[in-house]
């Protein structure tokens, strides 16, 4: 699904399988980004679904986690191995995907056993900025949901637009998430002013008061 200028939607639940959180794919010239992965199980169709958007997969440099839970980082390993890609998760995430730890990474919600994830690039602290060719793909960590949770903001045709997975939470123990700090990434989120958000689970969100609508639902 085409978004904004070299921005696409190629994975989730109507692009590759039910289970799959969405998947989207930044390109610039003869680079490209994904961010997310999915569960795993449909990596073949990603890939095609990257053909399909005029993207050839061997570009793809980096695969950007917005956190560590089975639906986003299930099919990451897979996806590494098949495009050469380095994989980039922050900090507070990355030990339960290098343990392979089933509980936090949410893989038991799903009948999964998460398999080590070792990550080649790790976010620290509040974030930082990556390149593609002139296109600049800003880290910020907004942790509550996991506590790596990091969204993505990039600019396309003049629009900010901004990947930040599983806005609506859940939030649980099992998980670690953090009530206090969802709240305050929220905020934070809000202050974005994106134009467009794309999110894990509820579709891509256009234009700036609907995207501070959708966000506000969660902050009631």
């Amino acid at each position: 699904m085409h978004i904004a200028p070299d921005i696409f939607q190629v994975g989730g639940q109507d692009h590759s399988s039910p289970e799959d959180a969405a998947v989207y794919l930044v390109a610039d010239g003869d680079q490209a980004a994904l961010v997310d992965a999915g569960c795993g199980g449909t990596t073949d169709r990603i890939l095609d679904n990257i053909t399909a958007a005029g993207v050839e997969p061997a570009t793809i440099r980096w695969l950007l986690l917005t956190h560590c839970h089975f639906d986003h980082s299930g099919g990451a390993g897979a996806i590494r191995e098949r495009l050469g890609c380095r994989l980039a998760a922050h900090e507070a995430d990355t030990p339960f995907l290098e343990a392979g730890d089933a509980k936090v990474t949410a893989a038991d919600w799903y009948g999964r056993q998460m398999p080590p994830l070792p990550v080649d690039h790790v976010i620290r602290g509040g974030g930082e900025t990556f390149t593609l060719v002139q296109r600049r793909i800003e880290a910020i960590h907004m942790p509550g949901h996991s506590p790596g949770s990091v969204v993505y903001v990039t600019e396309s045709d003049e629009h900010k637009i901004v990947f930040a997975q599983d806005v609506h939470g859940p939030l649980s123990p099992a998980f670690k998430s953090d009530a206090a700090a969802y709240r305050r990434s929220l905020e934070k989120l809000m202050a974005l002013e994106a134009d467009i958000l794309c999110e894990g689970h509820f579709g891509v969100i256009h234009g700036k008061q609907a995207v501070k609508r959708f966000i506000a639902d969660y902050l009631n």
